[in-house]
């Protein structure tokens, strides 16, 4: 008798440390890596770095030649369905939008059928193919969509990751200087 006793004092107090442990983890803050993970891609207030990548007819397109022109550089591919998604609202934005402003659509994954995308999805806005990933590594993208507005001086003014709709799209450029 004197056995079961001291075996449930033994099992409750192993339980009662247990619980007292699991709560005091979960009131600890995050470490700083899922801290840092939040800040992905570069900094807003940073010089955009410069790239060239050719279009999907072939032309070039260097981030340099646009000085003096508002950008607005998304990241994408065919396969991401917010990157699907955003595509219709990106059209119209283009089509509607300031001629100060540049839309350079920076697919991330050149390899699947782009341009067949485009074609069925009637988009007229540049597409640019980064074969190398570099700029895709250069600009630090870990999710996509990513888009980055670049004012006229080449400095990153703003950044959003994830889809966007129209209204957002307006909101970011109005902000450019």
């Amino acid at each position: 008798m004197i056995k079961k006793v001291i075996a449930a004092v033994v099992l409750i107090t192993l339980l009662t440390v247990a619980i007292v442990q699991a709560m005091e983890k979960k009131t600890e803050p995050e470490s700083t890596t899922t801290q840092t993970s939040v800040e992905e891609g570069l900094k807003i207030g940073a010089k955009a770095p410069d790239f060239e990548l050719k279009t999907l007819s072939g032309d070039k397109i260097k981030l340099s030649d646009l000085k003096g022109k508002k950008v607005m550089l998304n990241f994408w591919a065919t396969w991401c369905p917010p990157c699907k998604a955003e595509m219709p609202a990106m059209e119209k934005f283009f089509k509607e939008k300031d001629k100060d402003l540049v839309i350079l659509a920076v697919n991330i994954d050149p390899q699947l059928d782009v341009k067949g995308f485009v074609n069925k999805n009637k988009i007229t806005f540049p597409i640019l193919l980064d074969v190398d990933d570099h700029v895709n590594e250069t600009y630090q993208i870990l999710s996509i969509p990513t888009t980055y507005f670049i004012n006229s001086k080449g400095i990153i003014e703003n950044k959003f990751t994830g889809g966007m709709e129209l209204a957002q799209m307006k909101q970011f450029a109005e902000k450019l200087n």
